[in-house]
This record gives C-alpha cells, sequence and structure tokens, in this order.
C-alpha cells in the first residue's frame, strides 16, 4: 500500500474537526498580528514589495547537484540561499544574498548559525520566540489552512506546500525579480519513508550537498513529494501570471514541472516575456 500523497491521513474531512481548527488558527493569528516582530516583518516586507522590479534571481536549493553548478556565474545576482547552505561556505566563496529556513528541525540544528550570521534572513513565523531581537531577520507568516496556495504578496502569509523552496518562489515575485532560475534542486530523496513521518539519519547523508547536513543521530522530515509538485505547478502558473520567467537551471535531478536551461546560459539571457519556456 502506497503512502497517502496528501498532508492528512483520514479518509473523510470532517467539517467540525476543521471548523475548530480554523478557530484555534484563528487565535494563533491575531496572537501574532499583536507581536512587535509581526510589525517589524511587515515594515520590510513593504519595503521589498517589487523593490526588485524585472532583475534576476536564483533560488540556491540544497540537493547533491548543486557542487556541479558553476557559482562563481551568479555573484552579482540576487540569491536566495535555503536552510542550511552555510554548510557550503567552507567549500566556496560563495554567499548568498539571503536565507529562507522554514522547517522547525533544520532550524534547531543550524540554529547557532543563524544567531551569529549577518546575511538577511527570512524564517517561519514560528521561530521568532528564539531569536526576536536580530535586527537581519524577517518573519513569514504560514498556516496550514494555506499550505497549498501561493503568496503573489508575502505580507500577511505565505503557503508552504511542503518544502521552503516554494516559500522562496513566493518571496522573490514579492520582491518583483521577473527572472527566477532554481540550482540544486534535484527533486529525489533516496532515503524513503512515509512522506512527514520524522526519521533519523544513521549514516552519512545523501540526500544533500553536504554528508554531514544531518549527522547520525539527526531527525530529519520525510518530503512529501506530491505536495511540492502541487506548489510547483502553482507557481508556474503564478509566473506566467505575472509575466515572470521560472526556470530550472539544476545539473540533472527530477524536477521536470519548469522548463530546464542551462545557468550559464541563463545568466547571459536577456528575458523577453514572449520566450517563457524557450
Amino acid at each position: 500500500m502506497s503512502a497517502n500523497p496528501f498532508s492528512y491521513y483520514r479518509p473523510q474531512l470532517n467539517p467540525y474537526r476543521d471548523f475548530a481548527r480554523q478557530i484555534l488558527e484563528l487565535g494563533k493569528r491575531i496572537y501574532w498580528d499583536f507581536n512587535a516582530s509581526s510589525w517589524k516583518s511587515r515594515k520590510t516586507l513593504i519595503d521589498l514589495r517589487k523593490k526588485y522590479n524585472g532583475e534576476k534571481a536564483v533560488i540556491v536549493c540544497n540537493g547533491p547537484s548543486l557542487l556541479k553548478s558553476d557559482l562563481s556565474l551568479i555573484g552579482n545576482i540576487y540569491t536566495f540561499g535555503l536552510n542550511k547552505i552555510n554548510l557550503l561556505f567552507d567549500k566556496t566563496q560563495f554567499r548568498p544574498s539571503s536565507i529562507l529556513c522554514f522547517d522547525s528541525l533544520i532550524f534547531q540544528q543550524n540554529l547557532d548559525f543563524l544567531l551569529s550570521t549577518e546575511i538577511p534572513l527570512f524564517l517561519a513565523h514560528k521561530f521568532s520566540k528564539y531569536i526576536d531581537k536580530k535586527e537581519n531577520v524577517t518573519y513569514l507568516y504560514s498556516s496550514y489552512l494555506n499550505s497549498f496556495s501561493f503568496a503573489q504578496d508575502c505580507l500577511w502569509n505565505v503557503g508552504s506546500s511542503g518544502t521552503v523552496t516554494f516559500v522562496a518562489l513566493q518571496l522573490a515575485l514579492h520582491c518583483g525579480f521577473k527572472d527566477v532560475a532554481i540550482i540544486g534542486c534535484d527533486h529525489n530523496y533516496k532515503t524513503q519513508g512515509l512522506f512527514n513521518s520524522i526519521q533519523k539519519t544513521e549514516d552519512k547523508d545523501i540526500n544533500h550537498f553536504d554528508p554531514n547536513y544531518t549527522t547520525p543521530g539527526q531527525k530529519w522530515q520525510v518530503s512529501n513529494i506530491a505536495g511540492m509538485n502541487l506548489g510547483y505547478v502553482l507557481a508556474k502558473a503564478a509566473y506566467e501570471y505575472n509575466d515572470a520567467r521560472l526556470v530550472n537551471c539544476t545539473e540533472g535531478g527530477y524536477l521536470e514541472i519548469f522548463p530546464r536551461m542551462p545557468l550559464e546560459k541563463w545568466v547571459s539571457d536577456i528575458y523577453n516575456i514572449d520566450n517563457i519556456g524557450a
């Protein structure tokens, strides 16, 4: 029997249970909106809205294929690094323009770095209790009620769709980037398990660019590939609607929802809304 590809396991959708969860979520939302960190973050997001209108950006994912990408090509382009991208820092001079983290386990494992870095951070709002006072942190609110929704404006809420890459795609469009490339997104996990279940690494990490991404004994959450695919389909539609280009410049991998293009060609290519998918 295959795993349920959705974020719930019940065969029925109980409207009373869902209503109770919505009431609980409303309370959490009101509590957040009265938090000083939410005010500061919304101010930052207002300032970022369309700030980079028409420019290029790269979302730097954490798959093994990232080591095949020539990061020197994107030194002058805005980059969104994801999760534990800092584990790459001892291998290259590349530094992302900003870093996003939404996974609770990864956040806790990487907390020392997040507390010390001056790189701008975009974090899930639920992490504010750990690093509330850092000036370089902007919090993005994410509710399970909107997990499979794409926010073209990230001021109030973002969808998650099971991957921080989906959050980065929303933020890039919010900031006005019209030509976005993804690298290091293998979209394939060699270690298997029931999606969203918590596993422990037993040996070297084979799912990321660094074998110590998770070390033996550390926990990680099995990814929901079906949920990711749904999010990527939504992202593709949102970019097309906004006359923006979204391409996959990953070396290999299994992500075929977006058109592919070699990174070197994308860097030098002048985007025209008439050549989406070219």
